[in-house]
């Protein structure tokens, strides 16, 4: 009967470390796969991203140092130097979505020269798909901007002034909150590709 028992205690344990294997097995497995599925992933998010910026750099080199290349293309100045960002100039006719077709450039200005340092989206709410892999968001409050690229906020257009209270620029038009999105493409910037600031662009602030 002992040995009938040490048998069958023998045939359970056998057993039992058999079950344990076989979950480590599909533990390991189940990961391994999810791991190669991530990884497959981000190198296709990865590749997407490198062509869309690729496609960006060749629309956009035109304007790269030359802005008046760009102004008569139809961008004109929609804000004066937002501190560690640039001036911005907003194309108009520009809608929708178009990496090759961004409808803002923000440049950096120092003396006589300026310099693209980002192209820039902007939306009345989050975009439901990243139009862009990894795309992060900004914001910008509502106001009124004014022909010389000066800004007042206002919560409704109609609290905007129909000249520009310091400079007596004539209004220009009226925006809601809004999301953004800035990529530094021509600018190296550590805090990220689609940060809002670039610290490096601090030396060029005062304009």
């Amino acid at each position: 009967m002992s040995i009938t028992r040490s048998i069958s205690r023998k045939v359970a344990l056998a057993t039992l470390v058999a079950v344990a294997a076989a979950s480590v097995w599909a533990v390991t497995a189940g990961t391994a796969a999810r791991t190669k599925t991530t990884r497959h992933t981000a190198a296709g998010a990865n590749a997407t991203l490198v062509a869309d910026l690729a496609l960006a750099r060749q629309a956009t080199a035109k304007y790269v140092t030359n802005l008046a290349r760009a102004k008569a293309d139809g961008y004109g100045i929609i804000t004066k130097m937002i501190p560690n960002m640039g001036y911005h100039y907003l194309n108009g006719k520009v809608k929708g979505f178009d990496v090759r077709r961004p409808p803002i450039l923000v440049y950096e200005h120092h003396g006589s020269s300026w310099q693209l340092g980002a192209i820039e989206w902007v939306f009345t709410a989050k975009p439901a798909k990243a139009p862009l892999p990894g795309a992060k968001y900004g914001s910008f409050g509502a106001g009124c901007h004014y022909k010389d690229g000066t800004f007042v906020p206002a919560a409704t257009q109609d609290a905007c002034p129909t000249t520009d209270p310091q400079t007596g620029a004539a209004f220009n038009f009226w925006h809601p909150v809004l999301i953004t999105l800035h990529v530094w493409l021509w600018y190296p910037n550590p805090s990220g590709l689609y940060a809002s600031t670039n610290p490096l662009v601090a030396a060029y602030n005062k304009g």
